[in-house]
């Protein structure tokens, strides 16, 4: 039997693939965007409806960190992550909303979390 595999015949394949399902359809959007975003009025209705859609995605993606974490995240008591998502929002509304001061923040209840777990 025979370890035949795209990898041994073709190791440039998982760049490809990389590549063709990763980065292409991702920054197709992207340029499309670019292209087009001198045509499109930031005030119109379809620009508030990506920008509701665009925000909705962001929270979905947040609450399944939070409340159903896989993987390292997963091993963070739910009221560590909680609280960690409460000091990130309350940091990045009193900097003025400033994003890396959110993350900081919340980032520093993690990692205080994590020292005080592997002191006890």
């Amino acid at each position: 039997m025979s370890d035949w595999a795209y990898s041994n015949v073709l190791p440039w394949w998982p760049y490809v693939f990389i590549l063709l399902g990763g980065w292409l359809p991702t920054d197709m959007w992207r340029y499309l965007g670019v292209l087009s975003a001198n045509r499109i009025d930031e005030t119109s209705e379809a620009a508030a409806l990506a920008r509701t859609i665009a925000t909705a995605l962001v929270a979905a993606v947040i609450a399944q960190l939070v409340f159903y974490p896989s993987g390292a995240l997963a091993e963070i008591p739910a009221p560590v992550r909680l609280a960690a998502l409460a000091a990130g929002f309350a940091a990045f509304q009193l900097s003025r909303r400033r994003i890396l001061v959110g993350i900081f923040s919340a980032e520093l209840v993690i990692g205080g979390w994590a020292l005080v777990a592997a002191s006890i």
